[in-house]
């Protein structure tokens, strides 16, 4: 009982906007000791009500491009019209060690001061999609304690970024001019996904380089099919550090987001979200349950090791493992 008043209490501050509760309830839902889960499942189930008003949008973009900086200006813009922002910024990790970075709050130095600003670096601890393991959890508690605007940077690596897409409203695409072939090889899926195109660095010696950059964007897009929604983006010039096309940036999300609530296609595309969250959850439920069980961890155990010496290709020892559920809801043999 003492547990379920204590997070009853967390979830009171939390409710209250004490940026400390936030962050302590964002790491228990992101512990994986097993005992924290019940606390975990309590503390969204209450938060779940409370969610779902908030603009979310993603921020993805190859390293360089200047993420973070644009992150920082753009959310003090948006505090100035009166949003609340939270940032979920999602920092690479090792695979080697674990270890990250977690450089992206030093990054946004001014809109870390603010009071109305709350922002959490979490590694990605070496998960495909360019996002952290909870951050769909995160963006739930984030709006209950009455973040408006939720901004999700990812890691910046390639075709792999396309999962924000999947948990937030718009996806912004930030890109440099001339980047070199490494960005030609990412740009058809991210651009596909992409709400608005924001050519970075504008500012500086050559914005010839832009323009032109503008103008043959615009000319693959017409070739690129149309989102769900039936838009095709926007390309917009900013520069972060000169303050250059930063407002009409702001008010261009904050407009589109706008009209996906009138015309009832923000809550089509939530819906299926959710869905899809279902099944991320299923996956992951089940790999846990099998790891969870001592008698499937040992034939797992035991499947590497054959794997390992050659005895038994990888698809058969999955199909093993597999054919060890029970259909009618029971333990693993």
């Amino acid at each position: 009982m003492s547990g379920q008043r204590h997070d009853a209490a967390l979830f009171d501050r939390l409710r209250e906007g004490d940026r400390g509760a936030l962050a302590r309830a964002i790491t228990l839902i992101e512990s994986t000791r097993p005992d924290d889960r019940a606390s975990a499942a309590r503390l969204l189930s209450k938060a779940l009500p409370h969610s779902g008003n908030a603009l979310r949008l993603g921020i993805t973009g190859i390293p360089g491009v200047g993420k973070s900086t644009l992150i920082d200006v753009f959310g003090r813009h948006a505090i100035d019209r009166g949003h609340r922002v939270a940032v979920l910024a999602t920092d690479p990790s090792s695979q080697r060690s674990g270890g990250s970075i977690l450089g992206d709050k030093t990054r946004m130095e001014e809109l870390s001061r603010s009071a109305s600003a709350f922002i959490r670096p979490t590694p990605s601890s070496g998960l495909l999609g360019g996002v952290a393991r909870r951050t769909r959890e995160t963006i739930v508690l984030c709006e209950a304690a009455g973040y408006d605007l939720i901004l999700v940077e990812t890691v910046g690596v390639g075709q792999s970024e396309l999962e924000v897409d999947r948990m937030t409203d718009l996806t912004m695409l930030l890109m440099i001019p001339g980047a070199g072939d490494e960005l030609q090889g990412i740009k058809r899926g991210i651009m596909e996904s992409a709400d608005v195109i924001v050519l970075t660095k504008a500012a500086g010696p050559d914005p010839a380089l832009h323009r032109a950059a503008r103008s043959a964007l615009l000319n693959a897009i017409a070739f690129l099919p149309a989102r769900d929604n039936g838009r095709r983006p926007e390309v917009l010039l900013t520069d972060a550090l000169t303050g250059t096309g930063m407002p009409e940036l702001v008010t261009h999300m904050i407009d589109l987001g706008n009209a996906d609530v009138a015309n009832g296609y923000r809550t089509h595309r939530r819906q299926q979200q959710n869905v899809a969250w279902m099944h991320h959850a299923l996956r992951e439920g089940l790999i846990e349950r099998l790891l969870q069980e001592e008698a499937s961890a040992e034939r797992i155990s035991s499947l590497e090791e054959r794997v390992r010496r050659g005895e038994i290709g990888p698809f058969q020892a999955a199909t093993h493992i597999l054919d060890g559920f029970r259909t009618d809801g029971g333990s693993l043999p």
